[in-house]
């Protein structure tokens, strides 16, 4: 019943990520196109897959591959090996990678519209490589304590000096790919080795240190695709000699037969089969160690290719022929500027709605002391995925070569690298990666290659990839320059400002206990005011746990008892004796958690009353309990309650 719990959360979850899609779309469709597509029912079917299937694949990562794969990491960390370490990095790069969903869609597209010469497979192979050999080195600077930067500018001028040998053909690919590989699979893990790791060496920072990774895994694949690319065609003959022709239609839905879905399903287990081999290899054979609740691990595994093949079916069924037939819809109603609307909608919405960059984003804030706000930097990231993507699209109608677009913007990200504060160069480069999600970058590559293909003289190999790419240089600026915003304005962290407060005396201190230290007090704050309150008053906070049938009579049992005010929070209960999976557990939200803060003359009172109401001694479920408090500060009261109490104290006085 925990799973199925779980699974439901991560099923809204899917979904949450997909409504921001459907919402921009549909607006574009009744709204400035003012049709409804021919193929809206296979396509809104395919969507929904995409949402049970994303559910599914994650579901047997959290309770397979990742608490396995996190302990391995722990362990890898704490046994001081190196060399086992920079292997364990590759494998976990190279077997992830092969598994991501995003990845194998890309690729099969790249191979049917490249003449045959590049084989999905091997391109598959090729980038899940170039992500291992990228966590190797992101794992020995860790070990080293090298800064990030200097990797960073040295694979940037790498991908460019690339790039001028690499054929048009494969430039845009590679590009993408960069993108691509950082998903689903790939940043869970991937982090929490950079973490893990820079948590356990001496003088390493979890936070300068540990991040980072992420921005390897996006660098080093637009450097292997490239030179396979160089490779494909100077020695690859092409499978068809003539150009091809894409016809300018709009994007059929796949079809599923019994034959297609053995043969995808038996494609994706292949895929899969790498990670599962590294795990048990390393388990077993280097640590010699017994996987914890083997049948849960299993059952994930087996979940995993279920939701992955799902997912993969309905991207072909939903996003991508979507993505491809609003393409096809925004280019025949010849408004260059609604083309870059709807990119600049896509890439904003889907940003704002990713929850990796929620974390990342609140991690900020906590790092800096509050002088980030998380959602300041969440717009900052979001308008740079909008912007480009609809730069991107841009290029594609202007027709102007890709390369040079994105060497002025590793430009512009070198430059902003050396005047940026050190502390928000690792979450700007790691926001790159994270931007691009397993729902979007389907969507956005099947609007680039739809755009390429609809628009006289354009070639959706040569100016079809891109976009993805655009999604993952821009943040990157947009994040490092509010961070040099936030520095040039002299911003104040949280600590900055109550020490300024103290020091002008703003918070001045009123009441009986007037000139004494105001660190020593329990504090009041007076309502509409900036001033304080010192009145010398005993606090205690109840607690109490009860559930979500019984908020209500408990409210009321508090309010009658005198209580003022009330924090409710969402409790989770269950017994261990319940839990299956100490890694991941998901218990049902059926309790909740009710704080109130009183004086403590009160407080038998409100416990009385709560006994009483509740009925917790005798046929009634619930917890409560008392915890005095002292150096207490933020709480508010009106100033009239304190001039009662004040007056109180002087009646028993007198």
């Amino acid at each position: 019943m925990t799973q199925f719990y779980f699974f439901l959360r991560l099923l809204k979850e899917s979904f949450r990520d997909l409504i921001p899609i459907v919402l921009v779309i549909l607006f574009f469709q009744l709204a400035i196109i003012q049709a409804i597509p021919g193929n809206w029912v296979p396509t809104t079917i395919g969507m929904i897959i995409v949402g049970v299937g994303l559910a599914i694949f994650l579901q047997g990562l959290e309770i397979g591959i990742f608490p396995v794969g996190e302990g391995l990491a722990r362990d890898f960390s704490k046994s001081g090996s190196t060399m086992w370490i920079l292997i364990f990095g590759f494998m976990v790069g190279f077997g992830t990678t092969i598994a991501e969903p995003a990845l194998a869609v890309i690729a099969d597209k790249a191979a049917s519209i490249s003449s045959g010469r590049i084989d999905a497979g091997m391109l598959r192979y090729v980038v899940a490589g170039s992500v291992g050999f990228a966590i190797l080195l992101g794992v020995h600077r860790i070990i080293k304590g090298f800064p990030i930067h200097y990797y960073i500018i040295a694979g940037y001028i790498a991908v460019v000096s690339v790039t001028f040998f690499a054929p048009p053909e494969i430039i845009g690919l590679a590009y993408d790919l960069g993108g691509v590989t950082t998903s689903t699979v790939t940043v869970p893990l991937v982090a929490a080795i950079g973490i893990g790791l820079a948590s356990t060496i001496k003088g390493r920072n979890p936070i300068i240190d540990g991040f980072g990774l992420i921005a390897f895994a996006s660098l080093t694949p637009m450097i292997f695709v490239q030179v396979y690319g160089i490779y494909v065609y100077t020695f690859v003959e092409a499978t068809e000699v003539t150009k091809i022709v894409v016809e300018a239609t709009v994007s059929q839905s796949t079809t599923i037969s019994l034959e297609s879905f053995v043969m995808g399903l038996i494609a994706v287990i292949k895929d899969v089969m790498p990670i599962f081999i590294m795990i048990f290899f390393f388990q077993y054979i280097i640590l010699k160690k017994k996987i914890d609740n083997l049948k849960t691990v299993l059952i994930g595994f087996v979940l995993v290719i279920l939701g992955l093949y799902a997912f993969i079916l309905g991207l072909e069924m939903g996003l991508f022929a979507l993505g491809e037939s609003m393409a096809y819809q925004l280019t025949q109603l010849n408004n260059n500027w609604i083309i870059y609307s709807f990119a600049f909608a896509i890439g904003f919405s889907t940003t704002m709605a990713e929850p990796a960059l929620m974390a990342i984003a609140k991690k900020a804030k906590e790092i800096s002391d509050g002088k980030i706000n998380d959602m300041t930097l969440r717009l900052f990231v979001a308008f740079g995925v909008a912007f480009g993507i609809a730069l991107g699209a841009f290029r594609i109608v202007d027709g102007g070569q890709i390369h040079y677009y994105i060497i002025v913007g590793y430009a512009i990200v070198v430059a902003l690298t050396f005047i940026a504060p050190k502390h928000i160069i690792p979450i700007a480069f790691d926001s790159g990666g994270v931007t691009t999600s397993t729902v979007t970058v389907p969507l956005v590559a099947a609007l680039g290659i739809g755009l390429a293909t609809n628009i006289p003289g354009r070639d959706p190999l040569l100016d079809g990839f891109g976009l993805i790419a655009f999604a993952s240089l821009f943040p990157m600026i947009t994040v490092m320059a509010y961070g040099i915003i936030v520095d040039k304005f002299h911003v104040k962290g949280d600590t900055e400002i109550a020490d300024a407060d103290e020091k002008a005396g703003s918070s001045k201190i009123h009441g009986s206990l007037e000139g004494v230290d105001d660190m020593s007090l329990s504090t009041i704050n007076l309502d509409a005011t900036h001033l304080r309150h010192s009145l010398s008053l005993d606090f205690s906070a109840v607690v109490v746990i009860v559930p979500k049938g019984k908020k209500d009579d408990a409210l009321h049992a508090a309010k009658d008892a005198g209580a003022s005010g009330v924090t409710i929070m969402a409790a989770n209960g269950m017994g261990l004796a319940e839990l299956d999976n100490f890694y991941r557990h998901s218990p049902e939200e059926n309790d909740v958690m009710l704080l109130f803060i009183v004086p403590s003359a009160i407080v038998d009172g409100v416990i009385k009353e709560m006994i009483r109401k509740l009925h917790i001694t005798t046929s009634g479920d619930g917890i409560a309990f008392c915890v005095p408090i002292s150096h207490m500060k933020g709480i508010s009261m009106r100033q009239e309650d304190l001039f009662e109490k004040e007056i109180e104290e002087l009646s028993k006085e007198l």
